[in-house]
């Protein structure tokens, strides 16, 4: 289960369309980079020296004067004692760059989506603008070790308690971070090994690039509302509206260029087409009233969702090893992952506003062909008996059978076959939700942009397809096996040899493997609530 984290999106996002011959994508990002990049990130800013030592009653006696620190107090001495209280913000040369790089995000605490302040940031600042000889000082190096342990739980654990994250209905369980295993390996590396990119999910890193990119356009742009003046355009179509959108879209970097043509020409298709990809909207190149709708959001409304987004990315590991499948309810779509290289995707229909799909992670372990739909009992109480009661025939029209009795209440399973509620074939990854990932009779709702439709399990598009790469590797399970299975009319249940970890997730805003920044629906109206826990008063 550590696996499951080690997760989720540590791909999650970086997928493409479903198609048959898809490529598969790599995702993977360079887990080192050159130590002058590290303007960019926290992790390892310490100096490898054993030279320069200070005394371990130091610590008390900082924290004394900085309590607001004391949280922190065993990290900080777990970590000196493994130093053997050697510095490790300063080394013979004085105190060393990458302490001035944590400063710097600390004092910018906006740009990691984060709102309030780390405990001392303005008295770490002065420290830091004051310190002008190369001899070591003990308090601004505990200053700094504090501030950094201050600054990276919150930057990377999120602002969100445990509690207020399950009130949420995300039962994901959130990412741990041994902070001591971490610093330590890090401190160990020669300079040109030393890890720069932040020790999370990595659209965390994606998405902040975003939100300063909507924060430039918000500062230096006026959004007024686009009016359209026919109910839609397509290419030849010209009019003044079509000037406004022209520019609208390369402000947004979907049109390199504005020329200030009014006439919808190839190259604005074009653009038009991505915008629509990266909104999950119809690719037809066709500018309608939810294409016009989608611009007129701004840049407020996009930053706000950014930040909620980001907060999500905090809450999961950044890596993940082995074959999974991750869904993406807003954005309605199943990922297969080989660590981090997308398979293939392909469209899902996911639970109503009413009946929303749980935001959990499981282990697929069984394959069931044909399929028997044991009707749930609140469907049998608010629709099925109704229906007998108006219909004698009703559970023949609708190939139903009586298997027993609960309570007062009938057990109700619909008999294997075409019309199944569940089709040809269920996946199951046991979990107390009774959620699953099925095929289903009816094909047409996968066309649609919006797709929540079902009373909380997944419909799935490609259900062959998913079944065949669950058994890829049992050379027994044949395509012509598969096929047969599926039409057989009878129920037969296969055991994976080995269970595939399954996330079922909530992203709103990512960023996929093209670089693209993608915006989805907040369909469950989920991104409100966390904005108003992150940024309460």
């Amino acid at each position: 289960m550590k696996l499951f984290l080690a997760l989720i999106l540590s791909s999650l996002f970086f997928f493409s369309s479903c198609t048959s011959n898809e490529k598969k994508q790599k995702v993977a990002v360079s887990d080192t980079v050159n130590v002058t990049n590290w303007n960019k990130s926290i992790p390892g800013n310490y100096s490898a020296q054993t030279q320069l030592h200070f005394d371990s009653t130091a610590i008390k006696v900082f924290l004394e004067k900085n309590p607001d620190l004391k949280p922190f107090s065993d990290d900080m001495l777990k970590f000196y004692r493994n130093r053997k209280f050697a510095y490790a913000w300063f080394d013979n040369k004085g105190l060393i760059e990458q302490a001035s790089n944590l400063n710097s995000r600390i004092q910018h605490l906006g740009d990691e989506g984060l709102s309030g302040k780390v405990p001392y940031a303005d008295k770490l600042d002065t420290l830091m603008q004051t310190l002008h000889n190369s001899k070591a000082d003990v308090s601004t190096e505990l200053m700094l070790t504090g501030n950094y342990f201050a600054f990276s739980k919150i930057a990377w654990q999120g602002g969100v308690n445990d509690k207020d994250i399950k009130e949420m209905e995300w039962f994901l369980p959130r990412k741990k971070l041994d902070y001591q295993k971490y610093l330590e390996e890090i401190v160990s590396q020669p300079s040109e090994h030393l890890i720069s990119k932040d020790p999370a999910y990595q659209q965390y890193d994606l998405l902040k690039s975003s939100l300063k990119k909507y924060r430039d356009i918000a500062a230096t742009n006026k959004w007024d509302i686009i009016k359209a003046d026919k109910k839609s355009y397509k290419p030849g179509d010209s009019s003044d509206v079509i000037k406004k959108i022209r520019s609208r879209l390369t402000l947004l970097g979907d049109l390199k260029a504005d020329n200030g043509s009014a006439l919808y020409d190839d190259v604005l298709q074009t653009a038009a087409k991505q915008y629509q990809f990266r909104h999950g909207l119809t690719e037809d190149g066709v500018i309608g009233n939810a294409f016009i709708a989608a611009l007129n959001v701004t840049p407020q409304q996009r930053i706000q969702q950014l930040l909620v987004n980001i907060e999500r990315s905090r809450w999961v590991p950044e890596k993940v090893t082995g074959s999974h499948l991750i869904v993406n309810i807003p954005s309605f779509k199943l990922y297969a992952f080989q660590s981090d290289t997308l398979d293939w995707s392909c469209n899902v229909v996911v639970g109503k506003a009413m009946t929303k799909t749980v935001v959990f992670n499981g282990d697929l372990k069984y394959i069931v062909f044909s399929p028997y739909w044991n009707v749930p009992p609140s469907i049998i109480k608010g629709e099925i008996l109704p229906g007998m009661n108006k219909n004698a025939n009703y559970l023949k029209d609708h190939r139903m059978e009586i298997a027993g009795k609960q309570g007062s209440l009938p057990i109700i399973r619909q008999l294997p076959g075409p019309s199944n509620s569940l089709g040809q074939v269920k996946f199951l990854f046991p979990n107390s939700f009774n959620i699953y990932l099925h095929d289903t009779p009816s094909k047409g709702l996968f066309k649609e942009d919006q797709r929540a439709f079902s009373h909380g399990c997944i419909r799935v598009a490609e259900p062959k397809k998913l079944a065949t790469y669950l058994l890829r590797h049992d050379s027994t399970w044949t395509d012509a096996k598969i096929t047969a299975a599926m039409n057989a009319g009878k129920e037969k249940t296969v055991v994976l040899k080995k269970t595939v970890p399954v996330f079922i997730a909530y992203f709103t805003a990512y960023v996929d493997h093209n670089g693209l920044l993608n915006f989805r629906k907040d369909i469950y109206n989920r991104d409100k609530r966390l904005e108003e826990m992150l940024f309460k008063k």
